[in-house]
């Protein structure tokens, strides 16, 4: 129904040729932007209601009284239900580091939020297949556990900010919401958050539509193509200056896709653009000394390079 009625806007009302790169440009454009809204709609809607179970106060907890490396699993699990970009997950890192959790577990869930969420699972299962859905969230969750332990095993908390240690934790009340005012909160939750992410949506699906209407094919094989040995470090190099969630990234790796890029090197940029950014460097600056900042950034950017060459091994 939905491509029906793209094709109708753009080759009956607008009369542009199928065939033509600004038809097939527009048409995936108006197709994509389409079913990613009510995607996101639906989906940002459901999980409002099942955030409410896990306010910030209970996850803390929940996350201080674990030993490190059931903490890092539970961490990279409840980054699934914590729908939010590399940046605005920086205040509960913020919040687990000061509450005592530790400091590899916090980057389990640092590295999760943004990379491994049920938008970026429904959407790639839309997209591309449950397989492909699955292969990512697995993946993801590795990088987040085994990042975050190698993190910790390495004993850097004197690299943060002696500020993050001296500020205290509120023991608020936790609120227990009746399903009416679930339903409201979850209103207002998903007019706010697709309010402030309807632009990286638009932007992601342009570039996914101009991939696919005007860069050749060539183009893309020759710097990150199946036959590049170094595609998947370049991927990744291209998606860290790159700031988007999975919604605002998962057109464009659809349009990579279709013209050619192995699987893996897909992966491995979609990892890169949601889980590093400029941002959320700029940001945890202020959070974390340089040397843990370097350091983290370096282990996620390897393991994801690492993810990125296995998957074009098997797939």
């Amino acid at each position: 129904m939905l491509k029906q009625l793209a094709d109708y806007i753009v080759f009956t009302l607008l009369s542009l040729q199928p065939a033509s790169r600004s038809g097939e440009a527009l048409n995936f454009f108006i197709y994509d932007t389409v079913k990613i809204f009510l995607l996101l709609t639906i989906i940002i809607f459901v999980v409002a209601i099942l955030r409410t179970s896990f306010p910030p106060e209970r996850t803390k907890r929940l996350l201080s009284h674990k030993r490190e490396y059931v903490g890092n699993v539970l961490a990279a699990l409840l980054g699934i239900v914590t729908p939010f970009c590399s940046c605005s997950a920086v205040p509960l890192f913020i919040g687990f580091v000061e509450s005592g959790v530790p400091l590899g577990v916090t980057f389990s869930f640092l590295i999760s939020s943004p990379m491994v969420n049920e938008v970026a699972l429904i959407m790639l299962w839309g997209l591309f297949g449950w397989k492909i859905a699955l292969i990512y969230i697995s993946t993801g969750l590795l990088v987040a556990i085994v990042a975050g332990i190698v993190i910790g095993k390495l004993k850097m908390e004197r690299y943060v900010q002696d500020y993050v240690w001296e500020m205290q934790v509120g023991s608020g009340e936790i609120k227990v919401l009746n399903f009416r005012e679930k339903l409201g909160y979850a209103r207002e939750y998903t007019l706010d958050l697709l309010k402030k992410i309807w632009p990286y949506v638009v932007v992601g699906v342009g570039l996914g539509a101009f991939i696919h209407g005007y860069v050749p094919a060539d183009f893309l094989a020759k710097w990150a193509g199946r036959d590049n040995p170094f595609a998947v470090p370049v991927a990744v190099a291209l998606g860290v200056p790159l700031y988007s969630n999975a919604a605002g990234v998962i057109p464009i790796v659809h349009a990579l896709m279709e013209k050619g890029m192995a699987m893996g090197t897909v992966l491995a940029f979609m990892m890169a653009v949601t889980a590093l950014s400029l941002p959320e460097a700029i940001i945890l600056k202020n959070v974390l000394k340089p040397r843990l900042l370097v350091t983290f950034f370096g282990i996620v950017a390897t393991a994801i390079v690492i993810v990125g060459y296995l998957f074009n091994a098997i797939l």
